[in-house]
């Protein structure tokens, strides 16, 4: 988890630059907000459409990630000032609450909130922040007005203003394709509808937009080639309505519910004269460089959380019902349609005895989808499908800090939209199964009376099959090592170290192995300060 204040440390440019530190993550074209994509344990970066379903994206709960969009490859796209957490989940098994087909892992953001900022009294808060780096000339601008006129009622505006030229790479030379001017905002508001705080209503809606001119339409290359150059104006917004109802008194009840509308719009023009393969090249390329591509997600989600006892066994379930539809227009090489699903999740955490933690975890999940409108070859496709996934983690803490933990999952990728116009792919789902193993030790007063020493040591391996995302793929199996360690005086001295390291195969429809095309570099990193 990457706190308000690390955020404000880190000084990225990018929600991709703010968790590229922890080991397992790893970025393309991460230092822009367009076309930047976010690899944990190899999944989530495709070399041809971007992305690959496997990384999912949620802000405040809300879905809002796209599929594969060719060779854009966005999965987020907004400013890192607007959030008070970040939280990064590697692998599976812990992500049965948020979604399905999720292998590499989940990123889940937090706005700020006006009484964060008032320190939960009321009263007024104005933030300004000012930045300027020297590689790519950036300048950034955030300024955060919070009123609470009672410590019941919350009123929040942000406004961003970032911009960034082209940086040099290590070797002083341009990187090219990586101006942009991100401005962003943030409006929110919450009232807690009662004396004791037990039910809160709150509204929230960002939005981010860029515009870039004559950039190649590629945004993996950093001049322009075949595929020529196009003006893009893309804009991100999501607007979300949730409802709590926490009563003091009774532990077995935590309800929300929350409405989220997500949509991405990017639209395009090809610059006529500007493909390297010529004049001729043009007619092949320009309806990639015209197409105008959206995504919008509908969301309701009904989730509940409770504490209770069975004898001298302690739980800490979450049950909910998710409900998704999501829409896409129709553009070149990006088939619209609509995707409905709902799903119904059950995670218990489960407390056996003094430090001991059992947690299993089923997520079910239907599909309805359909193409808008009919197939290249005339037909009205309709298909529906549905699938059972699951996990269990065991983890064993004894009181000297010192803990073990081990897990399984499998997840189920249902088809996307992008596969409805492939007969084999449209009813193809995708199974990943995961294993995990390791120990940590997390303690305070180590080598004096209050410095902190945490440890942690992770073996995991992932196996994919029926994959569908990767042509010529048709399984993949990897597993590596992450290395995290941390140690902090209460002087303010801290050192992190962390290492990240890989390997994996992918096998082709004939059996043949060879290395996984999308493999991560390994990783080594240490921060002082």
């Amino acid at each position: 988890v990457i706190n308000r204040q690390e955020i404000l440390d880190r000084q990225a440019n990018t929600i991709a630059e703010m968790v590229d530190s922890v080991p397992g993550v790893s970025l393309d074209n991460g230092s822009t907000p367009i076309g930047s994509s976010i690899s944990i344990r190899g999944f989530g970066f495709n070399q041809v459409f971007g992305t690959d379903s496997k990384v999912q994206i949620q802000v405040d709960g809300a879905a809002s990630n796209p599929e594969e969009i060719y060779r854009l490859g966005n999965q987020i796209f907004t400013e890192p000032d607007l959030y008070k957490s970040v939280e990064v989940i590697r692998g599976t098994v812990g992500s049965f609450e948020y979604g399905s087909g999720i292998i590499g892992g989940l990123i889940r953001l937090e706005t700020i909130d006006a009484l964060d900022l008032t320190g939960g009294e009321a009263g007024v808060a104005f933030n300004q922040t000012l930045g300027y780096f020297t590689n790519g000339d950036g300048f950034q601008s955030s300024s955060t007005l919070a009123i609470a006129p009672s410590d019941r009622v919350e009123l929040l505006g942000n406004f961003t203003y970032r911009e960034q030229g082209n940086p040099d790479d290590g070797n002083g030379d341009p990187i090219g394709n990586s101006e942009f001017e991100l401005p962003s905002f943030l409006i929110k508001a919450g009232v807690y509808l009662d004396p004791n705080k037990e039910h809160y209503l709150r509204a929230s809606f960002q939005q981010s937009t860029t515009a870039d001119r004559d950039v190649p339409l590629d945004t993996f290359v950093t001049e322009r080639d075949f595929f020529g150059n196009v003006d893009r104006d893309t804009t991100s917004q999501v607007a979300i309505l949730r409802y709590n109802f926490n009563p003091v008194a009774n532990d077995a009840v935590d309800l929300s519910a929350q409405f989220s509308y997500s949509n991405q719009k990017i639209d395009q023009t090809f610059i006529l004269g500007s493909s390297t393969g010529g004049p001729g090249f043009d007619g092949l390329v320009s309806g990639l460089g015209n197409a105008d591509l959206q995504f919008e997600t509908y969301q309701f989600l009904l989730k509940n959380a409770s504490f209770f006892s069975t004898g001298s066994v302690e739980h800490n379930l979450r049950t909910g019902i998710d409900f998704r539809s999501r829409r896409r227009a129709d553009a070149n090489s990006a088939p619209g349609g609509q995707d409905d699903r709902i799903a119904f999740f059950i995670v218990d955490d489960i407390q056996l005895a003094r430090g001991l933690t059992f947690t299993p975890a089923l997520r079910w999940e239907q599909q309805d989808v359909q193409a808008e409108p009919a197939l290249d070859d005339g037909t009205n496709f309709t298909g529906s499908r549905d699938a059972l996934m699951g996990g269990v983690s065991l983890r064993y803490e004894l009181e000297n800090g010192l803990a073990f933990f081990t897990s399984w999952a499998e997840s189920r990728n249902l088809p996307i939209l992008d596969d409805l116009e492939n007969p084999v792919l449209r009813g193809q789902i995708e199974v990943g199964q995961t294993y995990e193993a390791g120990a940590s030790f997390n303690r305070i007063g180590v080598f004096s009376a209050n410095d902190a020493l945490a440890l942690k040591l992770n073996y995991y391996k992932s196996d994919v099959d029926s994959l569908s995302s990767t042509r010529g793929v048709a399984s993949v199996e990897t597993d590596g090592v992450e290395i995290e360690a941390s140690y902090a005086m209460r002087s303010g001295f801290y050192f992190d170290v962390n290492a990240s390291i890989i390997s994996g195969d992918e096998i082709d429809a004939d059996g043949v192995a060879s290395d996984w095309r999308n493999l991560p570099q390994t990783t080594y990193q240490a921060a002082l300060g």
